[in-house]
């Protein structure tokens, strides 16, 4: 079972309820709360596409940039000897860090 949708660029969690019975789920990756439910799949969808339509109406009747998921940008706390070694493999080849953290999830995620 996947456990993700996606609707114009937002992606949402997919989550039961066994004592609700019902679908629910939260947009990923924005500080704003957009949650949706439904009873089944059709309905959790709609709800979904809904909230998504909502927010971005609100945003722009509110003359504000709607939040964008993974805009490129992250923080990434690693031990200390792992940040050197791969600050130092990237002066060795000329490049910034952020290209050796690039290319190494290219590498790991394709």
């Amino acid at each position: 079972m996947n456990n993700t949708i996606s609707y114009k660029g937002y992606n949402g969690s997919v989550e039961f309820s066994e004592s609700d019975g019902v679908f629910y789920g939260k947009v990923q990756g924005v500080k704003s709360l957009i949650s949706y439910e439904g009873k089944d799949a059709k309905e959790l969808l709609y709800d979904f596409h809904h909230a998504v339509d909502d927010y971005l109406r609100i945003c722009d009747s509110n003359g504000v940039e709607p939040e964008k998921a993974y805009k490129g940008s992250f923080n990434v706390r690693i031990p200390p000897e792992l940040h050197q070694k791969a600050a130092l493999y990237a002066i060795r080849r000329n490049t910034s860090l952020n290209k050796v953290v690039e290319e190494s999830l290219q590498k790991m995620l394709g």
